[in-house]
């Protein structure tokens, strides 16, 4: 049986999409609640800090945002691909 060409590259597309949106979703279950939005239905509104933010939240925040964009870029990618072959 032969496998066409463009293949491979959504297969892989689709395995790194699938990878991604978990770790996308672990990572965001991480961030503490700041208040306001769905956590406070759950209890998680009810304690409040004054201290600012540290660096291992910023790390957080900023490793977030860098698997946000791949996640953005994968799912193009894909589109791109699909268009190609379709």
């Amino acid at each position: 049986m032969l496998v066409p060409l463009m293949t491979w590259p959504i297969t892989t597309l689709s395995i790194v999409l699938v990878v991604l949106s978990f770790t996308l979703t672990a990572f965001i279950l991480l961030h503490r609640s700041r208040g306001g939005g769905l956590s406070d239905l759950f209890g998680g509104g009810m304690t409040t800090s004054t201290s600012g933010t540290s660096s291992a939240e910023r790390m957080l925040d900023r490793l977030t945002i860098i698997i946000g964009l791949l996640w953005v870029a994968c799912i193009l990618g894909l589109l791109t691909l699909y268009r190609v072959t379709a």
